[in-house]
């Protein structure tokens, strides 16, 4: 199961940090994926994070703006987002998916658990 928190409503600019906390993995080969969904949009997702390895891969569109990091200790995941854009405004949410080894597992079918989401809004 996993937890997530940290969706706030902020202007364009801010910076914000997601957390994603699952109550139990077996190991650490699992890729925590972050996808957000905007309404009328599909689902997409916008960071990647080994949890093993650390190894991250992002969206060209969060690129250099977001950066995905992990807790081992915790088994939580991060999101922060930093130059926060009106177009980010969406509910964000959190899956895991097991991955002995970092890759760009972007398709979601890959991922077994999800969060409940937390909404992000960007707006001035």
């Amino acid at each position: 199961q996993l937890v997530e928190s940290g969706g706030d409503s902020v202007q364009p600019g801010a910076s914000l940090t997601l957390s994603c906390t699952a109550t139990a993995f077996p190991s650490d080969k699992y890729c925590i994926g972050w996808f957000r969904q905007a309404p009328g949009k599909e689902r997409e997702g916008v960071a990647l994070i080994s949890m093993k390895h650390g190894t991250t891969f992002y969206a060209d569109s969060v690129k250099d703006r977001f950066a995905a990091s992990r807790d081992n200790a915790t088994n939580t995941a991060y999101l922060t987002m930093s130059g926060l854009k009106p177009e980010d405004t969406a509910t964000y949410y959190c899956a895991s998916a097991y991955a002995p080894e970092p890759g760009p597992l972007w398709a979601q079918y890959y991922y077994s658990s999800w969060g409940q989401g937390t909404q992000v809004t960007v707006s001035s």
